[in-house]
């Protein structure tokens, strides 16, 4: 069988514990076989992002808006107990908080369903998908740990050199705090995407936020979409019989609960990052979620919306075969593939991208599944519950018989 050549690089981002494991798998079983894989690779596990003081996650998202299409594998954000498990030099960032930051756009994550897993809210009968802001808030945050008591100010100085001051807490013994900000700029990129998506797929959108309580941060994401949505979006959105409208998040989670789905549920940065995990636990799994970033300039950043699975790492490393599920990685490389085929007229590099998701459901359509999965499963098959390698040994083989039919 001829392999399908590639005319620009995928950017490749590599990753950590067991995602990677399976990263590696994926290529050799899944992709090298039957495509001329042209990336340009960039390794954003833990240890060099440490050695290259995280510079090697900055080069990675130059890349992806120079060459346009990028695959992520899962990565770590450490915490304290990573900072001393890996000997790190100090506990860096979000890889992808950095990577959205140079971005911007959104995240726009979506499930991935097969028959014979039935959602866990039994009144939802379309997949509902995230659009998550992808700049800002806790992502980009400056924290202080109070030592004692003190007064916590905040203090914007402009360009003039005049200040405004606003008191946070006056502090009477030991606490915290934290300062986050935005941008009037992003969250225009923000709703623009999301109205664009939006229209693209003929879904109603809903937009979400607290400003009963953050009546000036959350506030200005209300009036910045409303706005936009006024002046460029809602003839076009009459048009096309679909709506847009803005509720409070408690309510907005009360009314995701009582739908149908079939919608698209825009959310800031936090929040997104949250009900993106929930959503894809109540339609299956954690590694049945689909996650693209689409910037405003028209580049594309695809990675599973899962973790590293830490767990079976641990266990991989002593010698155990697990049954990680790979899914959403998979359409990672799916999603990339397609864009890459689209972007350069490659029509067969689209077809082989549609046949790798098919055989991939197909495989688990017919019982053979990763151990998560078959505990859900109810589906007319029995299910046979296989280890990773298995898995993705099983998907190849109905992959090569569909490309060579």
């Amino acid at each position: 069988m001829d392999r399908i050549a590639m005319r620009t690089p995928l950017v490749e981002m590599d990753g950590d514990e067991m995602t990677r494991v399976l990263w590696a798998d994926i290529k050799e079983l899944l992709i090298a076989p039957f495509v001329e894989l042209k990336t340009e690779y960039y390794d954003l596990g833990l240890p060099h992002r440490d050695e290259t003081g995280d510079q090697v996650t900055i080069d990675a998202a130059e890349a992806t808006k120079r060459l346009g299409v990028a695959v992520k594998c899962a990565t770590i954000t450490p915490n304290a107990q990573r900072v001393k498990e890996y000997k790190l030099h100090e506990m860096w960032k979000s890889p992808n908080g950095t990577i959205r930051a140079i971005l911007d756009g959104t995240v726009f994550r979506a499930p991935i369903q097969v028959s014979g897993i039935r959602p866990t809210v039994r009144t939802w009968e379309k997949p509902i998908t995230i659009a998550r802001h992808a700049y800002g808030d806790i992502y980009k945050n400056t924290e202080i740990r109070v030592p004692g008591p003190g007064r916590a100010e905040l203090v914007f100085t402009d360009a003039e050199g005049r200040e405004t001051r606003a008191l946070i807490h006056a502090f009477d013994g030991p606490g915290i705090v934290q300062g986050v900000h935005n941008l009037d700029a992003s969250i225009a990129s923000f709703a623009r995407s999301c109205f664009g998506y939006a229209l693209s797929v003929g879904q109603d959108l809903w937009f979400s936020a607290k400003d009963t309580i953050s009546k000036t941060y959350d506030h200005r994401f209300k009036d910045i979409f409303q706005e936009i949505f006024d002046s460029e979006y809602r003839a076009r959105f009459e048009a096309a019989g679909i709506t847009y409208f803005y509720t409070l998040i408690d309510d907005a989670v009360a009314r995701v609960m009582r739908s149908r789905g079939g919608f698209i549920w825009a959310c800031k940065n936090y929040d997104g990052d949250v009900m993106s995990d929930m959503l894809a636990t109540a339609f299956g799994s954690l590694a049945m979620m689909t996650s693209v970033l689409v910037s405003p300039n028209g580049q594309f950043e695809y990675e599973a919306a899962h973790g590293t699975v830490t767990r079976h790492y641990y266990r991989h490393l002593q010698g155990e075969k697990t049954s990680t599920n790979p899914t959403a990685t998979i359409f990672a490389w799916s999603g990339a593939l397609r864009k890459r085929g689209e972007l350069d007229g490659l029509d067969d590099l689209r077809r082989f991208a549609d046949a790798l998701e098919k055989a991939t459901l197909d495989t688990i359509e017919a019982g053979c599944m990763t151990k998560d999965l078959a505990l859900l499963w109810q589906g007319d098959t029995p299910a046979v519950s296989v280890t990773s390698r298995e898995f993705l040994e099983a998907i190849a083989a109905r992959l090569k018989e569909a490309l060579q039919a």
